[in-house]
C-alpha cells in the first residue's frame, strides 16, 4: 500500500507544483474580492446544522410522475358545458390569445371536446371522479385534489424539467436531491433517493438522468436509478471470484489512496466517492432483501394487483416504493411514460389507468394500513394537463388534445395534507383556472414545508449566488395543510 502512495506523490513535480501554487493564489485572492464572506467560516454545514427548520409533517415521499400529462378533463375535472357544446369552436375571450404549441399552432378552429367517459361524484368533498379511476373513487376520501395547477412550460421536457428541479433547463438539483442534501437517508445503508421507472402502451415521452441529477450538489445525493432485472442496481454485486472480504480489502486501500488525494487537492468530490463506494458496500447486504417481493403476503398481491409480481410493471414500482419507503429512504421517485394523448385519447387513456389506478390507490391503502400514511407523502400528477379543444380530426368516440399548462390536476395523500378535499377550480371550459391558483413554485415550496423545510432557506452556494429548488419564487399553500 505505501509503495502505492509513494508512486502517486512521484507524479506530482517541481513544475506542476509551482504552477498549482499560483493559480491557487491568485483564485484566493480574486474569490475574497468577488465573494467577501468566502473565508467568513459561514459554510453549509452551518446551514444544515438547524434542519430540519420546524416539526415535518411527513418523513418521507413517494412521487408517482405520470410522465406525458394525463388529461384532467377526462379523469378529475368533469366539465358538462364541453358536454352541451361538443364540437363548437372555442370562444377567443376564453383562450385570450394564449400560447400554443407547435402542433395546434396553425389550427383555424378550436372545436370544443366534451369527455366520452362517465363521472360520478364520490366522498365526503363530492369530488368528481371518472369511471376509468374505479381504485381511486374509493380512496377519494384519503386525497386532496388539486385542480388548478399551472405552468409557464408548454413543452414536455422544459415542463418535466420544471416540477422536478424547479428551472426548465438542466443541470440543477432534483427534488429528491434537495431533500438528500437537506435530510438524509433513515437508513445508513440505503440511498436517500431512489428511482423507478416503467411504461404503459401509450404514446411516451422520455425521461432522462437530469431528472433525478444532483445538479451543483455532492454528487452523494444523486438519485440511484433501479432497474427491473436480476440487479435491480446496477454493478452493485461483486465480480465472479471475488467476495466479501476481497471488496472490503479493495474499498480500504482506495478509501487511503482517495484520502491522500484529497489531502493534496482538497476537492470535495473525492470525500464524495468513498462516502459512495461505503455506500456499494452495505448496499449489497440490504437491496436483495427490500427489493425481493415474492415473500409478499397473497393479501397484498391482490391489493396491488398480480402485475406487483413482474419486474419493471408500474404495479410492481409501487410496492418497491412502499418497502423502499419503509427501510428509510427519503425519496422514491416514480416516472410512468404513456400518457401524451396528442391522438386516440381515449383507448390509450384507458390502457394507462388500467396499469396504474390499482396500484396508485394501493399504495396509499397500504401505507394506511401499516400506520404508515401520516409520515409518507404520496404525489400523483404529469408535467401539465391537456386542452379542452380536440388537436385534429374530432369524433364523439375518437379525439386527441395537446398540452395545456394554464389548468391541471395532481393529487396528494397523508404527510400532512388534508385529506378528502378538493382545492382551486377552474373555468366552466376547463380553460383557465378561476380560484386558488397553485403554481409549480407553490407546490415544491409546499412539499419542502411538509417535509420540515423552509424552501427559502434550503440554499446552496454555487458561481457566487445562493441556489435554492423554488428559485425566487414559491408560496407555501397553507390551506390544504393539515
Amino acid at each position: 500500500m505505501q509503495k502505492e502512495i509513494n508512486e502517486y506523490r512521484m507524479q506530482i513535480n517541481r513544475r506542476k507544483f509551482l504552477s498549482g501554487l499560483s493559480l491557487g493564489i491568485g483564485s484566493v485572492a480574486l474569490g475574497s474580492l468577488l465573494i467577501p464572506d468566502l473565508f467568513s467560516g459561514k459554510d453549509e454545514d452551518a446551514i444544515l446544522a438547524g434542519l430540519p427548520h420546524f416539526a415535518p409533517k411527513a418523513k418521507s415521499i413517494i412521487y408517482l410522475f405520470q410522465n406525458g400529462a394525463p388529461s384532467q378533463l377526462d379523469l378529475f375535472d368533469y366539465k358538462p358545458t364541453l358536454q352541451k357544446m361538443f364540437g363548437e369552436d372555442l370562444p377567443a375571450s376564453v383562450r385570450m390569445g394564449q400560447r400554443l404549441t407547435g402542433m395546434t399552432a396553425d389550427q383555424k378552429k378550436f372545436p370544443l371536446a366534451g369527455t366520452m367517459f362517465n363521472f360520478k361524484q364520490y366522498g365526503q368533498a363530492g369530488a368528481w371522479i371518472s369511471e376509468v379511476l374505479p381504485y381511486t373513487a374509493g380512496i377519494v376520501d384519503e386525497l386532496c385534489i388539486i385542480k388548478s395547477m399551472y405552468t409557464e412550460a408548454i413543452n414536455h421536457d422544459p415542463a418535466l424539467t420544471f416540477f422536478q428541479t424547479g428551472a426548465q433547463v438542466g443541470n440543477r438539483p432534483s427534488m429528491g436531491a434537495w431533500l438528500s442534501y437537506g435530510l438524509g437517508s433513515e437508513n445508513k445503508n440505503l440511498p436517500a433517493f431512489c428511482v423507478l421507472l416503467s411504461r404503459g402502451i401509450g404514446n411516451g415521452q422520455g425521461v432522462y438522468s437530469k431528472l433525478w441529477t444532483n445538479g451543483f450538489l455532492d454528487s452523494v445525493h444523486q438519485g440511484v436509478q433501479f432497474s427491473s432485472g436480476d440487479n435491480p442496481v446496477l454493478y452493485l454485486n461483486n465480480p465472479k471470484g471475488i467476495d466479501k472480504s476481497d471488496r472490503r480489502r479493495m474499498l480500504d486501500r482506495l478509501e487511503k489512496l482517495n484520502e491522500e488525494n484529497y489531502q493534496d487537492f482538497g476537492d470535495p468530490e473525492i470525500k464524495t466517492k468513498i462516502q459512495q463506494y461505503e455506500m456499494a458496500y452495505r448496499m449489497q447486504t440490504e437491496i436483495p432483501e427490500v427489493t425481493d417481493l415474492s415473500k409478499e403476503p397473497e393479501s397484498i398481491v391482490k391489493l396491488y394487483g398480480p402485475d406487483c409480481l413482474v419486474p419493471g410493471t408500474y404495479a410492481a414500482n409501487c410496492l418497491l416504493a412502499r418497502k423502499l419507503s419503509e427501510n428509510g429512504v427519503r425519496f422514491v421517485q416514480l416516472y410512468h411514460q404513456g400518457w401524451d394523448g396528442h391522438n386516440n385519447l381515449p383507448q390509450e387513456l384507458v390502457s394507462q389507468c388500467k396499469d396504474t389506478d390499482q396500484a396508485s390507490a394501493a399504495l396509499v391503502t397500504d401505507l394506511k394500513q401499516r400506520g404508515l400514511l401520516d409520515e409518507t407523502l404520496v404525489i400523483w400528477g404529469g408535467e401539465f394537463g391537456r386542452t379542452n379543444y380536440c388537436q385534429g380530426a374530432l369524433t364523439k368516440e375518437n379525439y386527441g388534445r395537446d398540452h395545456h399548462p394554464r389548468s391541471f390536476t395532481i393529487w396528494m395523500a397523508g404527510g400532512g395534507v388534508k385529506p378528502g378535499i378538493v382545492y382551486g377550480e377552474t373555468d366552466e371550459f376547463g380553460y383557465n383556472v378561476a380560484k386558488d391558483p397553485v403554481h409549480v413554485h407553490d407546490f415544491q415550496a409546499t412539499t419542502l414545508h411538509l417535509m420540515g423545510l423552509d424552501h427559502e432557506k434550503l440554499t446552496y452556494k454555487h458561481l457566487g449566488r445562493r441556489y435554492r429548488l423554488t428559485d425566487v419564487h414559491g408560496n407555501v399553500v397553507k390551506n390544504i395543510i393539515a
